[in-house]
C-alpha cells in the first residue's frame, strides 16, 4: 500500500502548525486555528524541543489531532462502500489502526514545520458540513491550497477530510484500501496497516 504523494505528505503538516484566521472566519475556521495554534505552540515549546523530550512532545501533538479530526468518519470514509461489510469489531480495530497509520505519518512531517505561513480563504456551512479554505505560503514564495471539510458533531467542528492542492486524503486512501481488498481480502488490509506500525 502506497501513502498519499509527495505532495499530501509535504503539504498536510504545514497546514496543521500555523498562524491564527482573519477576523471574518465562522465557527468552524475560528476551532480549526485555535487547535492548530495550539500544535504550533507545542513545536516552539522550549522545553519540549530536545530529543529527549520527543514522545511527550508527540504525545501532545498527537492529543491535539484527535480533537481536529474524527477518525471514525475518515476511516469510514476511506473504506467507503467496504465499510458496511465489516463487523463493529473490525470496525473498531481499523479505525484504531488506521489513525495511529495517519498520526505516526504526520507527526513526524509537523515538527519539520519551519515558519510556513496559512492565509485563511473563508469557511463555508451548509447544516453540519463546512468547508474551511485556506492556502499555505512556503518559505520560497510558494502557494499551495488546503481545504479541510469538517462535520459539526454537538458543538464542536471536526475534520474528516484535507484536501491539498485539490487531491482528497479520503479519495487517495479509498482507492488504495478498494484495491487491496479486491485484490485479495480485508484481512490483508489489516495485516498491511497493522505491519506499517
Amino acid at each position: 500500500m502506497r501513502q498519499p504523494g509527495r505532495a499530501t505528505l509535504l503539504a498536510l503538516p504545514l497546514a496543521l502548525a500555523l498562524a491564527a484566521p482573519a477576523a471574518w472566519a465562522g465557527e468552524p475556521a475560528d476551532q480549526l486555528f485555535a487547535r492548530i495554534d495550539e500544535v504550533l505552540k507545542i513545536l516552539e515549546d522550549p522545553a519540549l524541543k530536545p530529543a529527549a523530550r520527543a514522545q511527550e512532545r508527540r504525545d501532545a501533538i498527537r492529543r491535539v489531532a484527535e480533537d481536529i479530526f474524527d477518525f471514525h468518519e475518515i476511516t469510514r470514509r476511506s473504506l467507503g462502500r467496504h465499510w458496511h461489510a465489516r463487523t463493529p469489531a473490525e470496525r473498531l480495530e481499523f479505525t484504531r489502526l488506521f489513525a495511529e497509520l495517519l498520526e505516526r505519518s504526520y507527526i513526524g512531517k509537523l515538527e519539520l514545520y519551519g515558519g510556513e505561513r496559512i492565509t485563511l480563504l473563508g469557511d463555508s456551512v451548509e447544516g453540519d458540513v463546512a468547508t474551511v479554505r485556506t492556502r499555505i505560503v512556503t518559505r520560497k514564495g510558494s502557494e499551495i491550497p488546503v481545504e479541510y471539510r469538517m462535520l459539526r458533531q454537538a458543538a464542536r467542528w471536526r475534520a474528516y477530510d484535507v484536501a491539498i492542492e485539490g487531491v482528497s486524503l479520503i479519495a487517495n486512501y479509498r482507492t488504495q484500501f478498494d484495491k487491496v481488498i479486491q485484490r485479495t481480502s480485508f484481512q490483508q488490509l489489516v495485516k498491511q496497516v497493522r505491519d506499517k506500525q
